[in-house]
């Protein structure tokens, strides 16, 4: 299953860490990202820390715990590229997800980042990064 199919069809619950120059991290909940091409995915941000973060720091890590029994789900590893400020494709791929975006949140400026894919892992286990020193 590639990952567009595989996000089309997950339920759960998304965390992007980001770190700042001097390496100080963040923990944030996301929504499910939007998959551009097998290498590139997108997500929605405001002018939070996380986004601030990747202003000095391009480096981030995506976390997907599927919702079910177990621990299902993926890692992806992550390099900003650009981002899209206030554009119409923003409003166009929005996901109103009210666990992530309660209503009532200032809708000021928000911010369409474009990451590609280092690496994607399982969310447990993966014997090849061990090999790796990962």
């Amino acid at each position: 299953m590639n990952l567009s199919d595989y996000f089309e069809n997950a339920e759960g619950l998304g965390i992007l860490a980001t770190a700042d120059s001097k390496g100080k991290v963040d923990l944030a909940l996301y929504t499910i990202p939007y998959v551009f091409d097998e290498n590139t995915i997108g997500l929605v941000m405001r002018e939070r820390l996380s986004h601030k973060n990747l202003q000095s720091n391009p480096n981030a890590a995506y976390m997907f715990l599927e919702q079910g029994q177990g621990y299902s789900g993926k890692r992806l590893y992550l390099t900003k590229m650009r981002e899209e400020k206030n554009s119409s494709l923003i409003k166009s791929l929005k996901r109103q997800d009210p666990k992530v975006y309660p209503t009532g949140l200032d809708d000021s400026n928000k911010y369409l980042v474009y990451f590609r894919i280092d690496k994607i892992r399982p969310l447990i286990g993966d014997s090849e990064a061990i090999s790796q020193g990962v």
